[in-house]
Parts: C-alpha cells; structure tokens; sequence
C-alpha cells in the first residue's frame, strides 16, 4: 500500500469513527466527539514521533525534543486545517454580508 493511500485510509476512518459515534449516542455533543478523537490523534502521532535515541540521528533531528516535536505537530494542524473543506464556514463572523 502506498504512503499516501495509509494517510487517506487513516483519514477516512477517523471521520467514519466520528460520524459513528455521533449516530449511535443521540444525547452526545459533537464537539465532545471531536475533541476526542483530536486527543487520541495527538496520543498517537507523539507515540509515534519519539525520537531513536541516536544524539546524531538526521532523521529524528525534527523531533529530538518535545519541542521539537510540538512544533512539527502545529505544523501540521495548521496545514490540515488550511487545506479543510470546512475551514471556512458560510456563519464565519468575518464573512461579509450584503
């Protein structure tokens, strides 16, 4: 499987989980849900970012501490996030309106 295909299959499943869960529980908020599955994201991309333990490793040097690593990490949400379909929403308070 290629890298990407791993990315979009991670992707796809974690808004069906969501999705999922929003159905078989009527009474939950879904910003509940979300912040869930944006902690357990977060859970899992530390877990994997650790760095080797090598002091001259060139591959975990982006990660080599834990600010390193929450840099990266922002990076990434920023990214995601820009490139959301839902990033702009119609009821944004900064839309204009005529």
């Amino acid at each position: 499987m290629e890298v990407e295909q791993f990315f979009d299959d991670a992707f796809g499943k974690t808004v069906e989980l969501g999705n999922t869960l929003a159905e078989h529980h009527d009474n939950a908020d879904l910003w509940d849900i979300a912040d869930g599955l944006l902690a357990g994201a977060i859970q899992y991309w530390l877990y994997s970012r650790q760095p080797c333990g090598k002091v001259d490793c060139e591959e975990c040097e982006p990660i080599a501490t834990a600010e390193a690593r929450l840099q990266e990490l922002k990076r990434l949400v920023t990214q995601f996030a820009e490139e959301s379909e839902y990033y702009h929403s119609p009821s944004d308070v900064n839309v204009g309106r005529a």
